[in-house]
């Protein structure tokens, strides 16, 4: 058994169910909209974040999930997948997960209507929960979502190169769907507020080894990815490899890659120096030894609680995070 199998054991009843009220929680009467769901949908991920809320709430929950973590579980996806299809606009991207983005099949006007319409009935599967304090994580995690892509639009433009922006542009993005989907998990089987915290705290730690190990990705070619090697800088994102690099070189080269990196446009060239530049000069070694160090920390959070089969699943899934290759 892989290890993503394992991970999705204790909980693969609820996973199952989580994929058709995710389907029904789409289902519309317009063509169009279902057209375009059922190839997102076809394209859809490996749901590591139902599974996150699933665990987290059984983690918690003495090994019980309940029909609000279902329908919290959903909703957080909807919204999710919703930051997706708008981010592939900003970003014009023409892939997502290694195929065609909704944008680049269809347009920009239909993926960012279609964005709305996953906004839309993430808003009302939330309100199914009849939980103000589900609601409020939901809404707060839309603003974080909201919030991060433009602080980091903000940072590309302006050129801010260091570690203090790069984790905060994390904690809002993704550490904060991390601890979202964390917080509502507990949040649905009336956890005690001790476990919300810990639990919270470890989603965090979580999302920044998840964000590190994907923008190491973009120092290496492999069209699994689904995105060129590069893509972050092209795109004006400087991330922990590169500015390790930047905040520790010296000399002519490292002038040279400031002055690049405060060009308008970059080429194919300027680009794969700035690359070789990070990995000559110790940025792979040192986001590797950060994301381990959150590892690490994550995993003594885990220690708060029983012995369960959630919590294996959860140190499997620190694991996944950082060994997966896309």
């Amino acid at each position: 058994m892989d290890r993503l199998s394992l991970i999705k054991e204790p909980i693969q009843n609820e996973l199952e169910e989580q994929v058709e009220l995710l389907r029904d929680s789409l289902k519309s009467p317009i063509p169009l909209i279902n057209s375009v769901v059922h190839y997102f949908l076809e394209k859809k991920g490996k749901m590591i974040r139902p599974i996150m809320v699933l665990l987290a709430a059984k983690l918690t929950g003495n090994g019980h999930t309940s029909l609000n973590t279902q329908r919290a579980a959903v909703a957080l996806e909807l919204l999710h997948n919703a930051s997706l299809i708008h981010d592939d606009v900003v970003d014009e991207a023409a892939e997502r997960r290694g195929h065609s983005s909704v944008n680049a099949v269809w347009d920009n006007k239909v993926a960012v209507l279609m964005g709305d319409f996953f906004l839309a009935r993430s808003l009302i599967k939330s309100t199914e929960t009849k939980s103000l304090e589900i609601q409020s994580v939901l809404s707060e995690l839309a603003s974080s979502l909201a919030e991060g892509e433009l602080e980091q639009l903000a940072n590309a433009l302006g050129r801010v190169l260091n570690e203090e922006s790069y984790f905060s542009i994390i904690r809002n993005k993704t550490a904060s769907l991390f601890v979202a989907c964390m917080k509502i998990g507990a949040l649905s089987v009336n956890a005690d507020a001790d476990s919300i915290r810990i639990i919270s705290e470890f989603g965090e730690k979580l999302g920044i080894i998840f964000q590190i190990r994907d923008d190491i990705f973009d120092y290496y070619t492999d069209p699994a990815i689904g995105k060129p090697t590069g893509n972050d800088i092209r795109e004006g994102k400087v991330t922990l490899p590169l500015l390790y690099a930047l905040k520790n070189g010296s000399g002519e080269e490292h002038t040279k890659m400031m002055e690049m990196l405060n060009q308008e446009d970059l080429t194919k060239e300027d680009i794969e120096r700035l690359v070789a530049y990070a990995k000559a000069n110790g940025g792979i070694e040192y986001a590797q030894a950060t994301m381990l160090r959150y590892a690490y920390e994550a995993k003594g959070l885990l220690s708060n609680f029983p012995d369960s089969p959630s919590k294996t699943s959860f140190f499997e899934l620190i694991d996944f995070i950082i060994e997966r290759n896309k």
